[in-house]
């Protein structure tokens, strides 16, 4: 598991609503190193859609993965932007990605896209991505626009707004839901992977499927507070119940699995 709090989750929240964006270099390159080893059969073997291989249901794959989920400074920033607006947030999606030599640059977009609001619009989701790969100016890993979360719906982003995200591996990016962005090209001769978890507020449907792609019987080996931001919990004041009851107590009630 991660450690401590390593900065000041209040300071960083402020940051995040002023910029949309934060990072932190270098947070935990240990942990980003072996969940790479574990999932790099499968994003290997993935099919490029233009150049980019992506992976989602990560838990199944890399035990690792979960605990940089779970991770205390990313949680006390979803505590910071999600719950003034949600009960309990949840788990959007888990996904690993990697961009090829040469591959294609991605729509540019904002993540509450997703969902039928106009912008400006509370924040819905904030996305962390931990770099497997070193991200640079000229290897595509995510380029953002600063400052779009507070434009209106209409406004489109010119060439010169987009800068690039700059981080040595093993770095945490956590931008807001408003915030435009996309992957760009890779000029370089070597891909650049990372993997990320987006999180919701826990009324939204989570787009990624997490009950199909961690399903109970998996989930059984998954620590509590992961199982309960997959959606094994209530979104809310009687929101998602099984019998009237917690949803958790699919677990519970299971003499063979943890608790």
């Amino acid at each position: 598991m991660a450690g401590s709090v390593p900065a000041d989750p209040d300071a960083l929240g402020q940051a995040l609503l002023a910029h949309g964006h934060v990072v932190v270099e270098g947070l935990e390159r240990e942990l980003t190193v072996q969940t790479a080893a574990e999932i790099e059969a499968a994003l290997a073997s993935g099919s490029p859609e233009g150049g980019t291989r992506r992976l989602g249901a990560l838990f199944s794959r890399s035990q690792t993965a979960q605990a940089l989920a779970l991770h205390p400074l990313v949680l006390a920033l979803a505590d910071h932007l999600l719950l003034p607006t949600c009960a309990h947030y949840q788990l959007n999606f888990t996904g690993a990605t990697a961009l090829d030599p040469g591959c294609e640059p991605q729509r540019v977009h904002r993540d509450v896209g997703l969902y039928p609001f106009r912008h400006p619009c509370p924040i819905t989701q904030i996305q962390a991505v931990w770099a497997i790969d070193a991200f640079t100016s000229d290897n595509g890993g995510l380029s953002i626009v600063p400052g779009s979360q507070h434009w209106t719906h209409e406004r489109e982003p010119t060439e010169s707004d987009f800068v690039p995200v700059v981080m040595p591996a093993g770095s945490l990016l956590v931008y807001t839901s408003a915030l435009l962005h996309g992957t760009g090209v890779n000029d370089t001769s070597e891909p650049v992977a990372s993997v990320g978890f987006q999180y919701s507020l826990g009324w939204l449907r989570q787009e990624e499927n997490q009950y199909l792609a961690h399903p109970p019987e998996a989930a059984r080996a998954y620590p509590e507070a992961l199982r309960r931001l997959l959606g094994y919990d209530f979104g809310g004041p009687s929101l998602g119940f099984v019998d009237r009851d917690d949803p958790h107590r699919l677990f519970e009630d299971d003499p063979t699995g943890p608790t």
